[in-house]
């Protein structure tokens, strides 16, 4: 288990994020960024969002701006998605 990659997120005055065990940002504006953790898929939303740091060789990511939501929900790899419409 010491090998295993860690998730950890740390929210200080609903305006700097910082997180690890980020794998992959998927999208980004200044009102939403998703991105890919240890956890599954994370969604950012708020206003004047800013990636201050990111590096996903070592999954830092550090955000600025006014957060007003973090939301969980599980990572679908695309093809079980297209298995589910097509049946194959």
């Amino acid at each position: 288990m010491e090998n295993e990659a860690r998730h950890t997120l740390s929210l200080t005055d609903r305006s700097e994020l910082s997180l690890t065990g980020i794998n992959d940002v998927d999208a980004f504006n200044e009102e939403e960024i998703s991105v890919i953790c240890e956890c599954g898929e994370l969604l950012i939303k708020g206003d004047l969002l800013h990636i201050e740091e990111l590096s996903l060789e070592t999954g830092i990511m550090n955000v600025s701006g006014k957060i007003s939501s973090l939301t969980y929900s599980e990572k679908l790899s695309r093809t079980s998605v297209f298995k589910k419409l097509f049946g194959a």
